[in-house]
């Protein structure tokens, strides 16, 4: 009985230790295509009752894996805002603020210029590239928001742009990167004006599982648009998206798809293309997620943007498949950003250059209570 009970106290440390979570991450293209869409088809759901019990179990896994809650202490030092500029229908601030003490979130934020009764919110996540909240691209679908009625935030993702405290593959960057996407809806839920109904989330790639994974933790969300990231079969190949277990615990498993159906029954547009893992979304993904909406009968709150002749982007055509679902579901002006053919004009707004956007400079310093390096952000994590 001696030797059972210390096998057995020694398999719990085992299965405790950091190194065994390891086995349970499941990242890049986890599952075969034909794997991902046979998962799917043995994990459906016939009834709401099952379906809520399965979404519970799913949240739960996620919480649990990314080790999130409880959150940390919300700091109550005031954001950095400075460099107001006006454009074309919307203004331009760079802003910073604390999402938890010494972690400093880096971004600008777009606001209308027109004076209204009230503001919808939308926090614009990125994903990976060459500082993607600096590139033109994201600025343009965040000024078109702005113009719309909405109070706009876009940030920089961990490593990335100004938010340089850590490197972005730290083994905790999904953590991290969660916690400073709802202390950014703190951020955005404080601005003067703004209607909590009316909060949306729409980012690309890596921006893409941001804005699924936060809209499955944090009901605040009440439209996403999460752009060429959904699928059966791929995971997400960075830490920031799969390295920690989220997925996956013992016989319990799930896949992206299923977190992005946590979104049900709030208004959610699936933006795919046939460059990249979302190829299959019309037939695969959206079909599966359109069910789980039926049990709540709202099919019809749920839709998909396929570019079959794309690539793996939030290029135009995508950004304009975007546009109307937002004015829909937010109470948003689609005119203002409409010639008279009722047409989309991105022309309307202008991309401003990196130094304009910059946050942090000889007039603005980073704050000296700003963490600095990879063991130290970390361990704050811990």
């Amino acid at each position: 009985m001696k030797r059972t009970s210390t096998l057995i106290f020694l398999l719990l440390g085992f299965f405790d230790n950091p190194l065994f979570a390891q086995v349970e991450l499941c990242q890049g293209a986890y599952f075969t295509e034909a794997q991902g869409k046979e998962f799917l088809k043995n994990n459906e759901v016939k009834t709401l009752a099952e379906w809520k019990s399965r979404a519970d179990k799913i949240r739960a896994n996620i919480l649990e894996g990314m080790d999130l809650y409880p959150l940390p202490a919300k700091p109550t030092s005031k954001p950095i805002v400075h460099s107001r500029r006006i454009m074309n229908g919307y203004t331009v601030e760079n802003i910073a603020f604390e999402s938890m003490p010494g972690i400093f979130v880096t971004g600008n934020l777009y606001r209308p210029t027109a004076k209204l009764a009230s503001y919808a919110a939308i926090l614009c996540p990125h994903g990976h590239g060459t500082d993607p909240r600096l590139a033109e691209y994201t600025q343009i679908r965040s000024a078109m928001l702005a113009r719309m009625g909405a109070i706009v935030l876009t940030t920089d993702m961990i490593g990335y742009g100004e938010s340089k405290q850590s490197e972005h593959k730290i083994p905790k960057a999904l953590k991290l990167q969660t916690i400073n996407n709802m202390r950014a809806l703190d951020f955005l839920l404080a601005q003067p004006g703004v209607d909590p109904e009316r909060v949306g989330v729409t980012g690309e790639s890596g921006g893409g599982t941001q804005t699924f994974v936060l809209t499955a933790l944090d009901e605040r969300v009440k439209v996403a648009v999460p752009c060429v990231m959904v699928s059966a079969h791929f995971f997400g190949g960075c830490t920031c998206e799969s390295g920690m277990p989220i997925h996956k615990k013992g016989e319990f498993q799930t896949n992206n798809v299923e977190i992005a159906a946590l979104a049900a029954p709030r208004p959610m547009l699936l933006i795919s293309d046939g460059g990249d893992w979302t190829a299959n979304v019309p037939n695969v993904e959206f079909p599966h997620i359109q069910k789980i909406y039926a049990l709540y009968d709202q099919k019809n709150r749920v839709e998909n943007a396929h570019f079959a002749d794309e690539k793996h982007d939030y290029g135009p055509s995508k950004r304009k498949a975007m546009y109307p679902f937002m004015a829909r579901y937010l109470k948003l002006d689609l005119t203002k950003v409409t010639d008279k053919t009722g047409t989309i004009d991105e022309s309307l707004v202008k991309a401003l250059p990196r130094s304009d956007l910059e946050v942090f400079n000889a007039a603005h310093p980073r704050p000296a209570s700003a963490v600095m390096g990879d063991a130290a952000v970390m361990g704050l994590l811990e």
